[in-house]
This record gives C-alpha cells, structure tokens and sequence, in this order.
C-alpha cells in the first residue's frame, strides 16, 4: 500500500497544495513553522480521519476559511482507493472512500494502516492514563473492529452510567437495579476488552524489547510493559459491588476497564521519573515500531510510517540506522519530515531506494 498523490484545501497553515508521492521514501524539509508536519498529519488525517496533534476538528481549518479538504489517492491490494475527509463549520466532520460517505467514521479505521513517530509521543510517558488507553486501543482497533465496536459502546454506557449518579446525588435517591443493568453490560464488555488487551500485550511486549535492543544497542538493559487493571484479580462483579459506596459519593466510575493503564519500566523502574532522556527516546520509538510489526502481521498490509521530526527524536546515527531498515521487506512507503535538508538527504542517499525531497 501506498500514497500515490495528496490534495489540501483549506488544511491547517495550508490554503491549497498538491504533492505527487514517490513510492518509497518521501522528504519535506524547510524551516520551523512552514507547514512540515501539517503535511504529515494530513496522511494521518485520511488514515484516522482525525488529527493526531489537535483532535478539535474545526481547529485545523485554516485561518478565517469555512472549510478544510484532504484528498489522498492510495494504491492498495492493486486497487486505487480514494479518500476524503473534510470537515464545514457548523457542519461534521465527513469521511468518504471512493465518492461513498461513511455512515459511521468507525468504519473506515483500519482500511489504511499507519503509524506515526512524533516528538508529540513524550506524552505517553508524562501524561496520565488516557493517553496510553488511547495508544492501546487504537493499536488493537486497526486489526479489529469488534474490539472498536465493544470499546464505543462500553464508553457510551459509561457516560450514562455517569450521568445516572449525578441523578441520584441531585435528587437524593438511589434505584439500586437501575444501576445494575448499566454494571451487567459494562461488565460483560469490560471482560471482552480486557481479555484482548491482554492477549494484545502477550504478543506485542516481546516484539517492543526486541526493537529496544536494536535502537539502544543495549542488550542489557531490561525494559518491560505491565498491564494495571482493576480486572487482573479477583471477581469483575465484585470490584464493581465494591466500588459501588464510592462511585456514588464521587458521582462517577471509579472502577473499570477505562481505568487501565500501562507502566513503562526501565531497570525495574519507573522510565518517566528514572529513564534518561535518551533512554525514553528509545522507548518511545521502540513503541511504535512495535506498533508498526503487529499491524503489519495481523493486517497482512505494510502500513505507511511517517516519521515527524526524527532527529529530534534520535540521534544522526540512530535515524541512519532506522532509515537503513527501509532496505529489506520490513518498512514499505516513508515520509519523513526535517528542518535540514542536507542532513535529511545525506542519511537518505546511504539506502538503495527512491525519494522525493519536498522543500516548503
């Protein structure tokens, strides 16, 4: 699979651009502030049909515009498939593939798999558990959709769920069976979703150490992944029970599968308070390596990977090295996105493939 031609209007720092795309490896250099990594996230857009950086939709319109529009044509399994996403104040958000609009944009997810390496990735390390729920889930929701399904639907009854025990505190009631059937399905999807978060983990936690080593060259170094979950021990139905006092005091779900959280651990400790900054670099990108193999082996599709300021990210021989894999069957189309254009193509040029240098 890949991008064979890219169209913007309207699209962030953008009024209207078109890019023809090599088929392997394709470079936007310039300045700080020219638009580099709004290109980049465009091909996200049309993969997710959301932005990775900014998720309020009528924020990536540009400037006093009343609309943005992304047009990517992909080659796909020897098919040309077309897609838009575009977005009108006042208006949704609308994701189109081949002139047709998606009924849900749930749909499309997973059609074109890619993966994305930012400076923005710090954030799975200092944020809260959200951001790594998010990284998790939409890991797993490319290869499968049911999991997509299950978790919108958990959320949604979560939200009402919610919104049930502001109703009891405003009102000074509680109705102890209505609660129940909103816990009996939540525990019935909550079961679902852990038991594939952990066969998930079982399978991409040794494929992450292996990336690990490569990029840190340290085979000593002992990184791990667990996985926090008020599911892992004992009885489901019981933590709910448990947790039953509390919710209602707090007015909201203090236990369940939207609790869970990954923790990353360098040498038994902590990566956010002890990992040196080079350390979580390589823990970071090592991640979505990881990420980019377990969607490539489930989805029998190599997916797209953008690499969004790599030097910032790695060091000059680190990036050499990463770019070098691009040389056997592992990676399939690249866009890469730098202020230095010498550095950019001087790492290039050391693999045998095509390129397109793009200066904004």
């Amino acid at each position: 699979m890949h991008l064979k031609s890219l169209s913007l209007i309207n699209y962030k720092s953008f009024e209207s651009a078109d890019f023809v795309m090599d088929e392997k490896i394709n470079c936007f250099v310039g300045n700080n502030g020219v638009g580099k990594t709004n290109v980049l996230d465009a091909i996200y857009h049309l993969a997710f049909a959301k932005s990775y950086f900014n998720p309020i939709t009528l924020q990536n319109i540009h400037h006093d515009a009343e609309f943005f529009v992304i047009n990517g044509k992909f080659e796909k399994d020897e098919k040309e498939e077309n897609v838009v996403v575009s977005a009108k104040r006042g208006n949704k958000r609308v994701a189109k593939r081949n002139g047709k609009i998606y009924d849900k944009i749930s749909d499309h997810i997973g059609l074109l798999p890619l993966v994305i390496i930012s400076p923005a990735d710090r954030d799975l390390i200092i944020e809260g558990s959200d951001t790594r729920r998010r990284f998790l889930d939409g890991v797993i929701s490319l290869e499968n959709n049911q999991y997509l399904t299950r978790l919108i639907k958990y959320n949604k009854l979560l939200q009402q769920r919610n919104a049930l025990l502001k109703y009891f505190a405003a009102n000074r009631k509680f109705d102890g069976d209505a609660l129940a059937v909103y816990d009996e399905q939540m525990l019935q999807l909550g079961n679902y979703i852990h038991k594939i978060r952990v066969e998930f983990l079982t399978t991409f936690t040794p494929i992450f150490k292996d990336f690990y080593a490569q990029i840190s060259r340290k085979t000593d170094e002992i990184v791990e992944i667990y996985y926090k979950s008020d599911f892992n021990d004992g009885d489901p139905a019981a933590v709910f029970k448990a947790a039953q006092q509390k919710d209602l005091q707090v007015q909201y779900s203090t236990v369940g599968i939207h609790k869970d959280d990954l923790l990353f651990s360098l040498d038994k400790h902590a990566v956010k308070k002890f990992g040196s900054q080079g350390q979580q670099k390589s823990f970071l990108t090592a991640l979505k390596l990881a990420q980019f193999e377990f969607i490539k082996s489930k989805s029998g599709t190599v997916p797209i990977l953008l690499l969004d300021d790599i030097f910032d990210k790695l060091d000059e021989d680190r990036v050499s090295q990463l770019i070098a894999m691009v040389n056997d069957e592992q990676f399939g189309q690249l866009f890469i996105s730098d202020t230095n254009r010498d550095r950019t193509e001087a790492v290039i040029k050391n693999v045998n493939q095509s390129y397109k240098m793009f200066e904004l």
